[in-house]
């Protein structure tokens, strides 16, 4: 059956990497793609979809509730809403916290007020393992969905706001809310500032990794196209109002994780990586527990060294959009065709990609 969905922050990295799936798996349904268009979003990251007759990109902001409701109005509502957009950068939540505010607290209040109006049958808030806070250094629990809500920066208190209004309208209006929670993501269509792009990058142009601290923070990595997977089995399968972790089980230290990328570059981990002071509120170690969401049916595919090596091959093979995504002025990264030409011309590590994904490090 044909139904409506809505995917807000589908131009960015995940959301992409989700309206690709959808459009795959359901064919028959219409597909509406609502973004800003900031910095991390771009329609370079939707031109396989934009051809596509199911698929609809509309340019909008969500902290503009009119907006919103002439949007739903328009579209005689929707079946599915599943909501990405956010400001997600921690740096740039410290530096100015008050777009974060708007964006994911008054933004996420705005859709689901107009969600509410109009009857969807499902809204799916996409929210982060930052919300519980700092397990701690050499910590080995695990966050579950009763772990208390406890956000260090601005961002994750934004995102555990989000959380509590949704959960407030499941439970106030008896809205038809889900939440999932998420370790990092890595994978295609990646903004390049984020840990592996940048490490990969720095790695391929010979210039140094930069870590906060001691790069001593663990963090959980887990392949965007898991990730997609498992919000597809809770919009269609879980029982309203319930909240699930999702978590890969793939644990590195950012020092871990530089290492292993300066390696498979054939660069000496030693010589190029340049210690910090650590960023304000940086929490040391982020792990979930995804037992509620495997009893649901859902486990990862990809192990780390096969999710990376699908990743670096990406890159590869998409230059032009990497050359588009570095271009586009609101990232202020400008390099010439020949930078991002030159950045994949070591023949040293290019055989790699060849190997067993088991054997990429």
């Amino acid at each position: 059956m044909s139904k409506k969905i809505l995917i807000t922050g589908g131009a960015g990295f995940i959301g992409s990497n989700f309206t690709h799936y959808i459009l795959k798996k359901y064919p028959e349904y219409k597909v509406t793609v609502l973004d800003k268009l900031t910095y991390a979003g771009s329609l370079e990251n939707l031109s396989e979809a934009l051809d596509n007759p199911n698929f609809d990109f509309i340019r909008g902001d969500i902290t503009d509730r009119d907006f919103l409701d002439e949007l739903f109005k328009s579209k005689d509502s929707f079946n599915y809403v599943v909501h990405f957009a956010a400001e997600s950068h921690v740096d740039r939540s410290i530096a100015n916290p008050e777009i974060f505010v708007q964006t994911n607290i008054v933004g996420t209040h705005n859709l689901l007020h107009v969600a509410k109006k109009y009857g969807v049958d499902r809204y799916h808030q996409v929210s982060t393992d930052e919300v519980y806070g700092d397990l701690g250094e050499g910590s080995t629990h695990f966050f579950t969905e009763n772990t208390p809500i406890n956000p260090g920066c601005p961002y994750a208190n934004t995102k555990a706001a989000a959380d509590l209004m949704v959960q407030s309208y499941f439970r106030t209006y008896n809205f038809p809310a889900l939440i999932t929670r998420c370790t990092n993501n890595y994978g295609p269509f990646q903004f390049p500032e984020k840990a592996i792009p940048l490490f990969m990058f720095a790695a391929l142009q010979n210039k140094p990794i930069t870590l906060h601290g001691k790069g001593s923070h663990v963090r959980d990595w887990l392949y965007v196209e898991d990730h997609c997977e498992a919000i597809d089995l809770v919009l269609h399968n879980a029982e309203i109002g319930e909240v699930y972790n999702i978590g890969g089980h793939n644990e590195l230290s950012t020092k871990s994780l530089a290492f292993m990328i300066l390696d498979f570059f054939g660069r000496d981990p030693e010589k190029n990586i340049v210690y910090i002071p650590d960023r304000a509120a940086n929490d040391m170690r982020y792990a979930m527990d995804p037992t509620k969401i495997e009893k649901l049916g859902w486990t990862p595919k990809h192990t780390f060294n096969h999710g990376l090596k699908d990743m670096i091959k990406w890159y590869f093979d998409h230059q032009e959009w990497l050359f588009k995504i570095y271009n586009r002025e609101q990232g202020g990264l400008k390099k010439q065709r020949s930078d991002v030409e030159n950045m994949f011309s070591i023949a040293d590590w290019k055989d790699k990609l060849n190997f067993s994904s088991d054997n990429i490090i």
